[in-house]
This record gives C-alpha cells, sequence and structure tokens, in this order.
C-alpha cells in the first residue's frame, strides 16, 4: 500500500483524512487459534508514514496520569506501574483493574480518527482507549488478563502498536498453576510498528498475557489498548 499524504503542515485532522485512503480489502493479517482457547488476530494495518505521524501527535497531545493513579495493589502492596499510562473515552467511562479506577478523558482528535478507523476495520464501536507509553526496555507489563466485568465480553480487545517492536508473551491460566496437570506452551508474537492485534473471545478467559522487558529494544512504545465497556 503507498500513501501520499502530506503531514507538513502538521494538522491533527490529516490523520482522518490519511486513515479513509486505507485500502481495507488488501490487509495483511495472520489468525492464530489452537484447542485451549487461544483466538488472535494480527493485522499489518498503519503504513511506516502513518505510523509515524500517528505517533508524534500522540507523543505531543496525551497527558499522562501522576500521583495515585500511576499505582496498582498487587497481592495487597502498592506499586509503582513500569511505565507511563493515561485512558480516554466516552464521557462517563472508567476502567477497575488492581484496586485502580482511570477515569476516562475526553477524546482528542489522534485518538478519535483511530477509534474510528478501528470501528470501519473490525466491525465494532469502541469507547473507550487505555493507553501505556514504554519509555525504553525496561518498561514493561507484567501477567494478566483483561476481564474485568465493565468490559464487554463479546467485543475482541484491540491493541495498536508505535515504536519499538516488542515481544508479547501469552501464557494459559493452567501453565501457571505450580501442581497443573496441563504444560502448555507460551505463545510468542512480535508487536510491530503500526500493527493491530485484535484478542477475540475466549482468549482472556483461559490465557494471560504481559510485555516482559526487554533490554535489547530500548525505543519508545506507545501502546492503544481500545475496549467496549458497557455502562
Amino acid at each position: 500500500m503507498t500513501y501520499t499524504m502530506n503531514f507538513n503542515k502538521q494538522k491533527e485532522e490529516d490523520l482522518t483524512e490519511a486513515f479513509k485512503i486505507i485500502d481495507k480489502t488488501n490487509i495483511k493479517q495472520v489468525c492464530y487459534t489452537n484447542q485451549y482457547g487461544l483466538d488472535i488476530i494480527c493485522i499489518d494495518l498503519l503504513s511506516n508514514d502513518l505510523a509515524n505521524e500517528l505517533f508524534k501527535q500522540l507523543k505531543n497531545s496525551v497527558e499522562y496520569y501522576d500521583g495515585e493513579l500511576t499505582k496498582v495493589r498487587v497481592f495487597g502492596k502498592w506499586h509503582q506501574i513500569p511505565r507511563q499510562q493515561s485512558a480516554y473515552g466516552d464521557s462517563g467511562l472508567h476502567y477497575k483493574f488492581s484496586d485502580v479506577c482511570l477515569p476516562a478523558k475526553e477524546w482528542i482528535p489522534p485518538l478519535l480518527a483511530t477509534k474510528n478507523l478501528l470501528s470501519s476495520i473490525t466491525g465494532y464501536d469502541y469507547n473507550f482507549v487505555l493507553i501505556n507509553k514504554y519509555r525504553n526496555g525496561s518498561d514493561h507489563m507484567g501477567e494478566h488478563r483483561d476481564d474485568e466485568a465493565e468490559l464487554d465480553p463479546n467485543t475482541p480487545i484491540a491493541s495498536l502498536t508505535l515504536g519499538q517492536r516488542r515481544p508479547f508473551i501469552f501464557k494459559h491460566v493452567d501453565s501457571r498453576k505450580k501442581c497443573g496437570d496441563k504444560k502448555i506452551e507460551k505463545h510468542k508474537i512480535y508487536l510491530e510498528h503500526g500493527s493491530l492485534l485484535l484478542m477475540n473471545p475466549p482468549t482472556n478467559k483461559y490465557w494471560y498475557h504481559s510485555l516482559p522487558v526487554c533490554k535489547k529494544a530500548p525505543g519508545e512504545r506507545i501502546n492503544l489498548t481500545f475496549r467496549k465497556i458497557t455502562k
């Protein structure tokens, strides 16, 4: 696919126009499924130019949380998250995990343009996005499942990667048990700049996922995880 949009004027509305010319009938995708409930799709969504422009606009416009909203509760103790985090979405929405409640900030143009693009690609209407910024290879995300009660169980979670290529690990719930009777192999994929990962049901019921420390990948990475939250 070839994109000829001129971003020299740095207009945020350029993204909306640029996204319209993506050939949705010619998008490369790879599906991974198995008998243990893993159902994910990796899509080569954005060209390098479009991904670069979205990355730049987000760096200039996203406001990250500070204070108490940068901590999570794990096994009864509060820990500083090893990354920067923020959330945007429809008015009144929030997302709860690890005893933290993240209120949605009002949509900004680059996020709204991306949300509309993903809706046109997937057919799902997302109303919330969690943003994680990994400043270097030491920033990471521990094993977890996106299985909170307020998430629509029938809508896949859509995760868009911008910036540094990083490995993403899936681990089956039975393989995490010390006395588990199943030894199911981990599944590793590499998330590329401009790629979209769809985690379809029932993936988050059976599989934990993580973004481990990767000192060999020192560049910045911004991840946009779009969700459908039920009000």
